[in-house]
């Protein structure tokens, strides 16, 4: 496995003022770059040194609380849960929509990104320098990219333009600190780094099933492809999505599982279905994403939060077996056999984020988890096919991808497919996948769901979430704030 491994070297994280590190230090002299070569041309260095970009997003400031919070707890899938009185700091905040520039949430996922930015840069820099293996190369360096341009598109559906730091970073530089790292660039110029960099991913980059079994898990060219075809569907460039979707469509190397409730459980992993996943092991764990959705009570399982609404149970069509796949119901028999009982506080949680103690690997540590991440899906790449086409005029493909989902759904097919029945069905198969809050601001219907759902929706600032205040006094005031806060 890819987080098997990791490196370790310390070094300032410009726009979070913080430190990183990892595991297994970079022993050379620090004033030596020869040095640092000779050890990093040696291949099996190299490797670790991308695996130190990977291992970023198994961090707590990646996919965890804070991601939660931002990208579920906020949207009418799912409420705060846990308790009445236990905010989770701002989540209560989040559910709210009454959140603000100082609320930790932000900062963390700005921090997290930035510094899985940082590695990668700083990844690329040794790369580029390298004598070894040029196939080896090419793919470590499309591996750094995709997963760049990943962080980056975590940034920009949140922020909008964000600061694009595309180079290793001089700390005694305070004028290119000053022009680069605190200088906010626009949405549009951080989507053309974001398809820069995927573009070129695509050319360096294997197929899925070209990676050798202990490399299973790394960045494909159907994982750049994917990322691609998404970051279009955002800017509505309806034609390069179609396009891209197709691509991964006809690589011939992903196809749907034929049980939904499989997806994300680890007999799942990696599987036909998955184009790119965040890899977990037990010795190297998913830190608290697990633990935080876990069924908070008698037994505990976890915290509690991010519980699904009944806004989104009272949204699926009778027989829809991605209900029953996607919402743990309290009480009832899980999938495993363990009876969910009444003593837990909430009535639903998600069950994407269960994480069986006695089916799946198990070493009695919630806020480590073995459980992979799922971040790119093949049915996220139908359903993008879908609406793309739909925009295109070609409702024909547009029904035909989204029969195709439905095959497992316990429904019929679909017939005079229209754009809010074709959203509905994103809805429900993404459901608690943390794309929901974005597809509604991207499809203009935020305001009106959001409503619907007890919560206010202030057009104009909801868009996009505030630049962390930290950051603005970080940057010396260079960082500007995003509308009305």
């Amino acid at each position: 496995m890819i987080n098997s491994i990791k490196i370790k070297i310390t070094a300032l994280l410009l726009l979070s003022l913080a430190f990183w590190s990892c595991e297994d230090d970079l022993n050379v002299d620090a004033n030596s770059e020869q040095n640092e070569l000779d050890f990093l041309n040696n291949p099996d260095n190299a490797v670790r040194l991308v695996n130190g970009v990977y291992s970023k997003q198994l961090d707590y400031n990646m996919y965890s609380f804070s991601w939660i919070g931002i990208t579920s707890i906020t949207s009418d899938d799912a409420d705060k849960g846990s308790t009445p009185t236990d905010t989770g700091n701002d989540k209560a905040k989040m559910d709210n929509l009454t959140f603000g520039a100082t609320d930790i949430s932000f900062n963390d996922v700005w921090e997290g990104r930035y510094d899985g930015i940082y590695r990668a840069n700083n990844a690329l820099f040794y790369l580029d320098q390298l004598q070894i293996d040029a196939t080896l190369k090419n793919r470590l360096i499309g591996e750094v990219k995709f997963l760049r341009a990943l962080f980056y598109f975590d940034l920009v559906r949140c922020f909008g333009g964000v600061p694009i730091v595309i180079e290793k970073i001089d700390i005694n530089n305070t004028e290119l600190i000053n022009e680069v790292v605190f200088k906010r660039k626009t949405k549009e110029e951080t989507y053309a780094q974001i398809e820069a960099d995927l573009l070129e991913a695509i050319e360096k980059l294997p197929l899925k099933g070209q990676y050798a079994p202990d490399n299973l898990g790394r960045a494909t060219q159907g994982a750049a492809q994917a990322l691609l075809a998404k970051a279009y569907l955002y800017q509505e460039k309806w034609q390069q999505a179609f396009d891209m979707s197709g691509n991964v469509i006809t690589s011939g190397q992903y196809s749907l599982l034929a049980d939904y409730a499989e997806v994300w459980r680890e007999t799942g992993e990696n599987k036909s279905e998955s184009i790119y996943e965040v890899q977990a092991t037990l010795t190297n764990g998913l830190r608290d994403y697990t633990n935080v959705q876990g069924p908070r009570g008698t037994p505990d399982m976890g915290w509690g939060f991010n519980t699904p609404s009944l806004n989104l149970v009272n949204s699926y069509l009778a027989g829809d077996v991605r209900k029953d796949g996607t919402i743990l119901f309290v009480p009832s028999t899980l999938w495993d056999g363990f009876e969910a009982p009444t003593s837990w506080t909430n009535p639903r949680y998600n069950y994407k984020a269960y994480q069986s103690q006695i089916a799946e690997s198990w070493n009695d540590d919630k806020g480590n988890t073995a459980k992979n991440f799922r971040i790119l899906k093949y049915s996220d790449i139908l359903l993008i096919r879908a609406e793309a086409a739909f925009n295109l005029g070609n409702t024909g493909e547009a029904e035909a991808r989204i029969n195709e989902l439905r095959v497992r759904t316990g429904l019929g097919p679909i017939e005079n497919l229209t754009m809010q029945s074709l959203l509905n069905e994103r809805r429900w198969e993404m459901a608690m996948e943390h794309d929901r809050w974005f597809d509604l601001v991207r499809t203009g219907q935020a305001a009106a769901a959001m409503t619907a759902d007890g919560k206010t929706f202030i057009v104009g600032t909801h868009e996009l979430f505030p630049i962390p205040q930290n950051q603005i006094i970080a940057s010396g005031g260079r960082l500007m704030q995003n509308n009305g806060y």
